[in-house]
């Protein structure tokens, strides 16, 4: 328990709350399933919330990465697990029903071959020995030999190789024991080790599946200087490269010690939130990394989405007639996602459409209706004016003093005062409850 409460804590600077993107079927004489459509942090159809396990191996790191809480020069309670205990673990908690998948990481204890191989030990175990069926996430050390790397693709559903800091010359600074081709290389072996894989099944049925579920990474946001305009463009980089399913952006967390070179403030969470809803752009939404800048602002606004920022430097461009854009042209209408212009597509081709018709199609009209029209009408009579348009687009605030939620930092008794709010919990509808908690 106490390894469990030290190496669980220090898991989550790994970020990876995703579905698991990938489908495999129970079967006969073997425990768990594993659902693409919601693993971690997720809810099923029937209220459960589902999660993985998610912990390190060891928070022993021989190397001192400046921005990491369990570089080798940093002060904390220090654990490793056996595989063995891994295992049993993850078996123990998934026969309890608390989760439904594993995500182990690790710190590098020796050396990377050394770590690698602990890892592979663990998955293998709860493979074969409990004839685990369910989901897996594995992170591959940099530096480890090819073939522990393609014998953990053969193990878990995903692999993720992390990249971090996202330049050579800050990698350079702040972790002068890596190597930019040391992070690259696994990651590249990754995705030939997919390609090669699904070659592979489709000549022969019965052949070996590696890392079905696909790859991904990380980057820190905060840490080091460079601008979102550089960050969004390496993850476009990385999309196209290496195929990668997923980039996670990370908001640095000061971690302790005397260094005066790192922030001792994080970055606002908006700054991280707005960087997950440019890569959304990125990967379902045709746009590319230099579209989502202007020559003025590298970073992107705390105050407005990416999108409505794109549309209000592109006005020349609106407004759209939603009976006659194509797909390509809808999505880029602030307020219309994927489904909305699917549906949008589809209802024209057997009769006109109005703006209510818009409404019930999911269409976020409060954002939308400034860059549309509907059969030659206007929303409402606004012209397409800059400074109003920000003014009316703009979120409130700038999300500088938004930070994480913690339901027991400051709770005291049962019935106390939140916050100095007039109500308790004590004599709230439950429904309320998670509200009053939320605030």
């Amino acid at each position: 328990m106490d390894k469990l409460t030290i190496l669980a804590d220090a898991a989550k600077f790994d970020v990876a709350c995703t579905s698991s993107g990938n489908n495999r079927a129970a079967k006969k004489g073997m425990l768990g399933s594993a659902v693409a459509c919601g693993i971690c942090h997720s809810f099923t159809a029937d209220g459960r919330c589902i999660s993985l396990l998610k912990i390190l191996l060891t928070n022993v790191c021989v190397y001192d990465c400046q921005y990491c809480c369990n570089r080798r020069s940093n002060d904390v309670p220090r654990a490793a697990f056996t595989p063995d205990e891994v295992a049993e673990l993850t078996i123990r908690f998934y026969k309890r029903n608390y989760i439904e998948g594993l995500f182990l990481s690790s710190a590098v204890i020796k050396n990377a071959d050394y770590t690698m191989e602990l890892l592979v030990e663990a998955l293998r175990i709860v493979r074969e020995k409990y004839s685990f069926n369910g989901y897996i996430h594995v992170k591959a050390i940099p530096g480890a030999d090819e073939a522990l790397i393609r014998q953990a693709g053969l193990l878990a559903d995903r692999i993720s190789v992390n990249i971090e800091l996202p330049s050579k010359q800050s990698l350079t600074a702040f972790a002068p024991e890596k190597t930019k081709q040391g992070i690259l290389a696994p990651m590249k072996l990754v995705k030939n080790g997919i390609i090669q894989s699904k070659n592979e099944i489709i000549k022969y049925k019965n052949a070996d599946v590696f890392a079905p579920a696909g790859q991904s990474t990380q980057l820190i946001v905060g840490a080091t200087p460079e601008k979102d305009s550089k960050i969004v463009a390496l993850a476009e980089g990385l999309y196209n490269k290496f195929s990668l399913k997923r980039v996670f952006y990370s908001a640095y967390i000061p971690s302790g010690g005397n260094n005066m070179i790192l922030p001792t403030v994080p970055p606002p969470l908006r700054r991280e939130h707005r960087l997950y809803q440019a890569d959304w752009l990125l990967r379902f939404y045709g746009f590319k990394a230099g579209e989502l800048f202007n020559n003025q602002d590298e970073n992107l606004s705390l105050e407005m989405d990416p999108k409505c920022h794109w549309a209000l430097n592109n006005l020349d461009k609106f407004p759209v007639e939603i009976l006659k854009a194509d797909y390509r042209t809808l999505l880029r209408v602030p307020g219309i996602g994927q489904r909305s212009a699917e549906k949008i597509v589809a209802a024209r081709r057997v009769g006109k459409l109005d703006f209510s018709d818009l409404k019930k199609m999911r269409v976020v009209l409060k954002r939308a209706k400034y860059f549309i029209t509907c059969g030659g009408k206007v929303y409402e009579k606004l012209m397409l004016i800059q400074e109003v348009l920000k003014q009316k687009l703009s979120d409130s605030g700038s999300g500088a003093d938004f930070s994480q939620l913690n339901l027991f930092e400051n709770l005291e008794t049962p019935g106390t005062r939140l916050n100095g709010s007039s109500e308790t919990l004590i004599g709230l509808p439950y429904h309320e409850q998670g509200k009053a908690l939320a605030w």
